[in-house]
């Protein structure tokens, strides 16, 4: 997977090193077990500090998305809390919502928003995402 930061934006160095890891292990791009790059080669790598990547890493690993070995580093390691996953994205989706419904955005463009995205991760349901 290239990874790519946008060195422009206000979103947070670590915040965009993540989503990208958690939408390549939607999209199979990563696979359970597959080890990531070390802190000093994904810094080398993308020309950020060692200190973000580290940060990106402690941060997928609190999230139960990654898990740190002695031998391999970083680890993709899928064994996420499924109540507390819903929790969290349940709060992250009644702002997202709230906003929706100022700008006048109809439940059904938000469903066919919500096919679109989960369109490129339908693929993988039985693999590293597991989905209850």
């Amino acid at each position: 997977m290239m990874i790519e930061i946008d060195f422009n934006s206000d979103e947070a160095l670590y915040l965009q090193l993540r989503n990208q890891i958690i939408i390549g292990i939607a999209t199979s791009q990563f696979q359970d077990g597959d080890s990531l790059p070390s802190v000093r080669q994904l810094a080398e790598t993308i020309g950020i500090n060692m200190h973000t990547v580290n940060k990106a890493y402690t941060v997928l690993k609190q999230e139960g998305f990654v898990r740190v070995d002695r031998r391999k580093g970083a680890v993709i390691a899928v064994d996420i809390d499924k109540m507390r996953t819903l929790a969290e994205l349940k709060k992250e989706l009644q702002v997202i919502l709230a906003k929706s419904s100022c700008k006048n955005i109809s439940k059904e463009e938000i469903h066919e928003l919500i096919e679109e995205i989960y369109e490129g991760y339908a693929a993988v349901g039985d693999a590293d995402c597991p989905r209850g």
